[in-house]
């Protein structure tokens, strides 16, 4: 007998459907006018791939800009079609009456330039050699993808920016935007990221990358062109990476020293399997079926290249000088990968700009991807400080 209530299950789906933005549709546009890069070299066209959610007022002044991490995209909330398993990679923080008020709010999430879901990238077919980039697709920083995306504002129309936002290698690009387009965003929320990677985070980057490079599917990045793909490379990058966004106490209690196959009673050789290890090749299978081996390869190196400070000297100080936005900083206590103390960095060097900064330091034992999931105190934070960011442009103190 089932003990199901009929009731409360039909209230907890109105209730989920209630605060989702619904089903929703990915959107393109081709840039015909030429894009120069950090690197040197330049685009002469590229296709960026979005969504948009909510409805942008008459003044335009409530748009809000999601930057996403490194395997994210442009699908942050909602659903392609009522068979979708999963809703967007952010979507516990975007819709209607969550933090990122999709009924206040018209909120742009893209796929970055260099992506693979549809972003001109490494994936695209490069329009001189009529086959796909490859390893030839120019080597981008984070700037570049500044550059991009305030290319598009000026396609939506958007002047200035209510909030930019973004977790992890998002937050590199919400506080890029903060220096190369002061006067475009009014709020700057950054959540677990730093000013620049840590020796030990571009060690577990190279590791994952030469796991790609090695695989003899890769055949020197033109796999496409060769009919095959490093899945097994890419499989096991991504198990490297998904261990780091991971806390040890988190990866404990969900899965311990459980077994999923085999035992270790004497006298069998029978194989055993832990969970870990069947969860870690499940995350490596699935990510290896979805992205992109270049796009993985050029990303990384990007988030390896960053320095906020770089051009001032090496003086974060100096570089936020030139901010005139505000600034939202959450961090998490079990992140080992983008720690709290990289976040109070950040904080200390706005403070010393004369800037204006709230920093939050979270309670959570889910690591670095604790960004990505509930938590009700990081969710309290994030709320106040949007609704401030609402209440703000809804007394026209944005004009």
């Amino acid at each position: 007998m089932s003990t199901e209530n009929p009731s409360a299950s039909h209230e907890a789906t109105s209730s989920a459907e209630a605060s989702s933005v619904g089903l929703v549709a990915a959107k393109s546009h081709k840039f015909c006018e030429a894009l120069p890069l950090a690197c040197g070299r330049v685009l002469q066209d590229y296709t960026l791939v979005y969504e948009t959610y909510g409805e942008l007022n008459a003044d335009k002044s409530n748009a809000v800009l999601i930057c996403h991490a490194l395997s994210g995209h442009h699908h942050a909330a909602g659903r392609h079609s009522p068979e979708d398993k999963h809703p967007g990679w952010w979507d516990h923080y975007i819709g209607p009456g969550k933090p990122i008020d999709t009924n206040t709010f018209f909120v742009v999430a893209l796929n970055n330039l260099g992506g693979c879901h549809g972003s001109t990238g490494p994936a695209a077919i490069n329009p001189a050699t009529d086959k796909p980039w490859g390893p030839d697709f120019p080597a981008l920083r984070v700037r570049d993808w500044v550059h991009s995306q305030a290319r598009l504002a000026d396609v939506l129309g958007i002047e200035q920016w209510a909030a930019v936002i973004g977790g992890s290698l998002g937050g590199m690009q919400a506080m890029r935007w903060s220096l190369e387009y002061p006067e475009r965003l009014r709020h700057c929320v950054v959540i677990a990221s730093a000013l620049k990677l840590s020796a030990q985070n571009i060690a577990f980057n190279e590791t994952a990358r030469q796991a790609i490079i090695s695989d003899p599917d890769f055949c020197g990045g033109r796999y496409l062109e060769e009919g095959k793909l490093p899945r097994g490379g890419l499989a096991v990058a991504r198990m490297i990476g998904h261990i780091t966004y991971l806390s040890d106490d988190g990866l404990a209690h969900k899965f311990g020293r459980e077994l999923r196959s085999g035992s270790f009673q004497q006298g069998t050789g029978e194989e055993v399997e832990f969970q870990i290890q069947s969860y870690l090749r499940y995350q490596g299978d699935r990510f290896s079926s979805s992205f992109d081996p270049n796009t993985y390869i050029l990303m990384t190196r990007a988030l390896d290249y960053f320095d906020l400070a770089r051009e001032y000297e090496d003086d974060p100080v100096a570089a936020f000088t030139h901010a005139r936005c505000r600034f939202l900083l959450i961090s998490f206590t079990s992140d080992w990968r983008f720690a709290p103390g990289r976040s109070r960095e950040i904080a200390d060097a706005l403070i010393h700009a004369n800037q204006s900064v709230s920093y939050a330091e979270i309670e959570s034992a889910m690591g670095h991807d604790a960004f990505l999931l509930p938590n009700r105190r990081y969710e309290g934070v994030f709320r106040a400080y949007m609704q401030r960011v609402a209440a703000e442009q809804a007394a026209g103190l944005h004009r």
